[in-house]
């Protein structure tokens, strides 16, 4: 299949290279048996590219078609060398606009140029001149000429709809068709010459400066080394073998075109078109792209005569088709989704206009100009908050491109206002350290009041210090983590601390609320108002007091997520007790009828101060007599562990007998079991269960290893540890995940 799409397709990128037929079809050859077996993508078919015709047709009317082959074989040891030094992924960087755009503007090319042989002319020096003489060339009568090449556009553009015939690829049915109706019908047509089949003859030295010649051998390198390495990724998404390994396949394209160039061939490059119709077909290996140039070198010195009967107008028709198909609209869509269609353009229109080198280079100059301005892009938003502070949020980089944005926004901040600038930068440099900090003295002289706060690397408070600042993207600093506990959070040496008075913690808690205020409100603020009209959550949580358990940071939630209930020990007394505890109970009842949850969760932790009471006979009566009547609930835990219910270890000796160092972790794990046999206690609550519409959980938060478990009834000493993934994992066989 890939060999009767080559054909046709190396015959046609000659015609437009302005070299000799034979040299498409030595470079199909080359592609397939060298670059197939050397290269690095299994799938990947190369030989002559439609993208690298403008250049190589430069180059033989500059230097000659024998020194374009020894330009053709200097580039493939360059290549050669690229790929040993290990440098293939570099090309990667160059941004797919630049080549997208390239490879349009030389399709513009090459049907421009084409069109005039598919209507009898000859085509013109540059593409301007092409249009400028198309309206002309049209008008004039053409005879055979156009109606070859109007009877292959047709065949090209009605012969893929028709089911039945698609085993026959259309450019080679176009080509069979347009040579036997013109052979039949006495067409005056010229045919293609396959002269040179037969003979061979070594490459020359180009003739003229050093300079020229050393970028002309650069420029085929880097183009044909580029999309060359953009094929063979693209032609990994089509298949699920192996993957491509780049530098071996840039070594194998440069050993490709040493080759073709010795043997007089065009240069070489992973060709799309094929390498999609080797993976379509079937192929699973290397052998199918190097078969493909068997089969070529079988087909031209088999039937060379057959192939001087296709009319050159057709292959122009062909070419057309193809210049106009490399103008990819889908490739437009992509590139409008990130911002990349000017640089489509300029290089698209650069190629056309000027030359393929010099649109190259526009194109790039472009890309690198809009990477520098979306790595300087700054936001910067001011807010009033109900407070009456002020918020200036700046995030992005901060440089000196973006201070004029910062002065604009600072000056709608009214004199005398409290402000809070949060600075969430991944880079500030001195003129815009400079700036902030000429504003916020002026503000704070004419009575204002600034707080910077730095979420990220501290760019400010460094730049006061007279410290290096750190690298540009740094990491987020722990200290400023929302989750941390207030002794270890860290305040910027520049920051001013808010003024409370009241005892210590008291400040403390309202510097929290102040934090809160600065930073999450302002992200929180839409949440909360869509929750405002009431809560759904669909988990009640039932779990400890202590203040080392963070209900929401164990299970990552957020507002109107959990209804949580928080008591000593997370204990849930049975119903109908006497006297009731009507706290417990009504969190339930209110859980189940009103809020309709689907979860009933009870969470217990390693340590917990209510067990270990418990293991040591309660509390005292008269200090803590409400404690010492609560813990009264947790006696039927003590009870399953000393019967060893639910455990796989035999039971403690008695109540006298010496606590185990894990006695305390199996009551924790016990307790969480007897709580949630407690819940079935509950009418409502066993209803539920038996209909399917209420689940119960235990989990177990091990707070020195910050790991949470999923127990089971049947062996709550060795639960499932919950991943990141969604997953459990269950050491020791445990297999119960709900109760």
């Amino acid at each position: 299949m890939v060999f009767l799409v080559a054909v046709p397709l190396s015959l046609g990128i000659a015609v437009a290279s302005g070299a000799p037929l034979v040299a498409g079809l030595i470079a199909a050859v080359v592609g397939g048996v060298v670059a197939g077996a050397l290269g690095g993508s299994a799938l990947q078919v190369s030989g002559p590219a439609a993208g690298l015709s403008l250049v190589v047709a430069e180059l033989v009317q500059a230097y000659g078609w024998r020194a374009t082959c020894m330009i053709t074989l200097l580039a493939g040891a360059l290549q050669l060398a690229f790929g040993l030094l290990r440098v293939a992924r570099a090309a990667l960087a160059v941004s797919p606009a630049v080549v997208h755009g390239m490879l349009a503007g030389v399709g513009v090319v090459i049907a421009l140029a084409q069109l005039h042989i598919v209507l009898g002319g000859s085509p013109q020096s540059s593409a301007v001149e092409n249009l400028k003489e198309l309206p002309a060339q049209i008008l004039d009568n053409h005879g055979h000429a156009v109606a070859v090449g109007v009877l292959t556009v047709t065949v090209l553009v009605v012969w893929p709809r028709l089911p039945r015939l698609r085993a026959v690829p259309a450019p080679l049915a176009a080509l069979l068709i347009a040579a036997v109706v013109a052979h039949l019908a006495g067409w005056e047509v010229t045919h293609v010459d396959l002269s040179g089949l037969g003979g061979w003859s070594a490459p020359v030295w180009p003739e003229g400066d050093w300079h020229g010649v050393a970028g002309a051998v650069l420029l085929v390198a880097v183009l044909a080394g580029a999309e060359s390495l953009l094929c063979s990724v693209a032609v990994d998404r089509l298949h699920d073998g192996p993957r491509g390994d780049l530098d071996r396949e840039l070594i194998g394209q440069g050993a490709g075109n040493v080759v073709s160039g010795l043997l007089g061939g065009l240069p070489i490059a992973g060709v799309i078109v094929r390498s999609t119709a080797n993976a379509r077909a079937g192929a699973r290996s290397r052998a199918s792209a190097i078969l493909h140039g068997v089969w070529v070198l079988v087909f031209a010195v088999a039937f060379g005569g057959a192939i001087s009967l296709i009319p050159m107008e057709a292959l122009a028709a062909l070419l057309v088709s193809i210049g106009v198909q490399m103008v990819n609209v889908g490739h437009v869509r992509n590139l409008h989704g990130h911002g990349e269609i000017p640089v489509y353009l300029a290089t698209m229109g650069g190629v056309v206009l000027v030359g393929l080198a010099e649109g190259v280079l526009l194109g790039l100059g472009l890309a690198a100009l809009q990477a520098l301005r979306r790595l300087a892009r700054v936001s910067v938003a001011v807010t009033c908050e109900p407070d009456g502070r002020w918020r200036v949020a700046v995030s992005g980089s901060l440089t000196f491109l973006g201070v004029p944005r910062l002065v604009e926004a600072l000056r709608a901040v009214p004199a005398r206002a409290p402000v809070d600038v949060v600075l969430d930068v991944d880079f500030m440099d001195h003129a815009a350290f400079e700036t902030l900090r000429e504003w916020r003295r002026g503000h704070e002289r004419g009575g204002g009041a600034v707080e910077i706060d730095e979420p990220h690397g501290e760019w400010y408070a460094t730049a006061v210090r007279g410290v290096r600042a750190a690298p540009v993207r740094s990491v987020p600093h722990p200290p400023h983590h929302w989750w941390l506990p207030w002794s270890a959070r860290r305040s910027g040496r520049c920051a001013r601390q808010p003024h409370v008075r009241g005892h210590g913690a008291t400040r403390r808690l309202v510097a929290g609320t102040r934090e809160f205020h600065r930073r999450a409100a302002p992200l929180v603020r839409p949440v909360l108002a869509r929750l405002a009209a009431g809560q759904n959550p669909t988990h009640l949580f039932i779990t400890c007091a202590d203040s080392q358990v963070v209900p929401s940071l164990i299970t990552a939630s957020g507002p109107g997520d959990l209804f949580t209930v928080r008591n000593v020990g997370n204990l849930v007394p049975p119903h109908g007790l006497a006297p009731p505890d009507d706290s417990v109970a009504a969190a339930i009842e209110y859980a189940t009828a009103v809020l309709d949850v689907r979860t009933i969760t009870v969470c217990g932790h390693s340590a917990c101060g209510a067990m270990s009471a418990l293991l040591d006979a309660g509390t005292d009566a008269e200090t803590t007599p409400s404690l010492a009547r609560w813990l009264r609930h947790g006696d039927s835990s003590v009870a399953r562990l000393r019967a060893g219910l639910g455990d796989g270890n035999a039971p403690p000796a008695g109540d006298g007998a010496p606590r185990t160092p894990d006695e305390l972790d199996r009551l924790c794990r016990v307790n969480v079991l007897q709580q949630l046999d407690n819940l079935m206690t509950y009418p409502a609550v066993a209803r539920l269960v038996a209909e399917g519409r209420l689940e119960l959980v235990g989990l177990y938060f091990d707070v020195a290893s910050a790991r949470v478990e999923v127990l089971g009834r049947d062996a709550p000493e060795r639960g499932r540890d919950v991943f990141a993934d969604g997953g459990t994992h269950s050491p020791g066989g445990a297999h119960s995940v709900r109760s």
